[in-house]
């Protein structure tokens, strides 16, 4: 009797065995799958790239060259602005805020992005540093992008070249610096007070996938200063295109002293006029490379939680890191396109990288000096 009952328990056994190993022979992804995804990706089901020692090497030194790089450009755009008295000027004082903002995305950004990309695109900073980082990152790089306000003053120093230095005061100037900062403070608040959840399952930092907050947040950011640049550089465009007409007409017209007074007047509305063009000129190729840096970055994001849900992100790692550094970038090239067409700048620059702080405003003064008897010598060449 106990034989028989062994054996057929030893039947049985060896029966739900052999299922057993028929089912994991007709389906063996099914019971990999989660061990795969514990290895090599995450729950959201984002892969965790994996690098050789010299992808390490190659992808770490772009990385640390490009931030070293934004560093060094946008601080010395603040040294320059803040330590030499020509430069000092209420007009400059966006271009600082744009480089503090640029700034700052390079010391408290840029560093953890490097880290997490090298180890493969793995958060190892925790929950709550991720909520901080997100929220940085949102602040810095859309304080960045809303100062294109300077588009506005330049359209006003376009359009009302005599009126418009005497409303360029620090005040105003301090004014629009802070609500550029405030609205970009205001687009960070809601996931940190709960109005939509940042996506972190420890091994994941996301922004918060949420459709509202995802329209808001990139509208404010970036379609709405889009909008107003492009407007207001058409407008800057057409004012420009009259007032050089408007010149000429006035400038073959001879008459009395009262004609002749007026058209002193025009000469130094025209040199205003003629500064604030060259400042738009600039300005236009620095949103020209802003469009280009952040387009494909924004478009992505504001794709992403229609396409792939609000839980996590579908969109492949590795073009979702290359549209973020091509973003990052646009915080580099600010400087060198600002030193490239602004004279009183690139002569800053020179002097500080090689360590002449003796005269700078000295050399300045005398480079303006000469360039304005320059004007006066050839009037009919600059009107």
């Amino acid at each position: 009797m106990i034989s028989e009952a062994l054996a057929s328990r030893l039947l049985k056994f060896a029966r739900g065995a052999a299922e057993a190993a028929a089912a994991a022979a007709t389906s063996p992804s099914t019971s990999s799958q989660p061990l795969a995804m514990e290895n090599n990706g995450t729950r959201c089901g984002e892969q965790i790239l994996s690098y050789g020692r010299v992808e390490k090497v190659l992808i770490g030194g772009v990385l640390t060259m490009l931030t070293l790089s934004t560093i060094c450009g946008n601080l010395l755009v603040v040294i320059s602005v803040c330590f030499v008295k020509k430069l000092r000027q209420p007009s400059n004082y966006l271009i600082v805020s744009l480089a503090v903002a640029d700034l700052s995305v390079a010391l408290a950004v840029m560093p953890f992005v490097s880290i997490t990309d090298l180890i493969g695109g793995q958060w190892i900073f925790g929950q709550f540093f991720c909520n901080v980082f997100i929220a940085m990152d949102v602040m810095c790089c859309t304080a960045s992008i809303m100062t294109l306000n300077i588009s506005l003053c330049r359209y006003l120093g376009i359009t009302k070249p005599l009126t418009y230095p005497v409303r360029q005061n620090g005040c105003c100037m301090a004014k629009m610096i802070l609500s550029v900062w405030l609205l970009s403070a205001s687009i960070t608040l809601p996931p940190l007070f709960g109005w939509a959840q940042n996506v972190n399952d420890g091994r994941v930092c996301l922004i918060s996938q949420d459709f509202g907050y995802t329209i808001y947040s990139t509208a404010v950011a970036f379609y709405i200063p889009m909008s107003v640049m492009l407007i207001m550089y058409y407008r800057i465009y057409r004012a420009a295109k009259l007032r050089e007409h408007a010149s000429g007409e006035t400038g073959s017209v001879e008459g009395t002293e009262a004609e002749e007074e007026e058209e002193s007047l025009d000469c130094v509305a025209a040199s205003i006029f003629k500064r604030e063009q060259k400042a738009a000129a600039t300005l236009g190729i620095v949103v020209g490379a802003f469009t280009f840096c952040w387009l494909p970055f924004f478009l992505v994001s504001t794709a992403r939680p229609f396409v792939c849900g609000v839980e996590c992100s579908c969109v492949p790692l590795w073009l979702e890191r290359t549209l973020l550094w091509l973003g990052y970038a646009n915080s580099l090239i600010n400087p060198f396109i600002y030193a490239f067409f602004n004279r009183d700048l690139r002569t800053t620059y020179s002097n500080l990288l090689r360590c002449r702080y003796r005269n700078i405003n000295q050399k300045l003064s005398a480079a303006g000096m000469h360039e304005a008897l320059k004007l006066v010598e050839k009037p009919d060449t600059d009107l």
